[in-house]
């Protein structure tokens, strides 16, 4: 495990744009764009996400994962990280995608509507590659 370097942690604060990549049954990598957190305490980055959504079900599968973003204001300097989601729980999730829509919509709640059920997956960090 790696920790993240402390002058990446505000990444985390901003509305950061994260692209977490799975890998589908058959070894192929599946991408998305995501809101990303971190939760410093822990050494996790966390993705907040519905029950059943490819992602989920793929690393309920195979909990290998990279992630990678780019600081908003500057796309050149990033950080990107290859990694495993160490769990996928319910507890929180529905406070914590409120918190992240404050931060990335300026709502006081997620406006989307929710299918199933929020769930938060925690991904330990094992290697890590930051630019420039």
């Amino acid at each position: 495990m790696v920790e993240i370097p402390v002058e990446f942690h505000d990444l985390f604060e901003q509305p950061t744009i994260a692209h977490v990549v799975t890998l589908f049954p058959d070894g192929r990598p599946h991408s998305t764009p995501v809101w990303v957190d971190y939760d410093a305490a822990d050494e996790r980055i966390l993705v907040n996400t519905e029950r059943d959504r490819q992602k989920e079900r793929n690393v309920r599968r195979d909990p290998r994962v990279a992630v990678s973003m780019t600081y908003p204001e500057n796309p050149y300097q990033f950080l990107s990280v290859t990694g495993e989601v160490t769990e996928i729980t319910t507890e929180g999730a529905r406070e914590h995608i409120d918190e992240l829509a404050r931060r990335y919509t300026d709502a006081e709640e997620y406006q989307n509507p929710i299918e199933t059920e929020r769930v938060i997956l925690r991904i330990r960090a094992d290697e890590l590659f930051t630019g420039p």
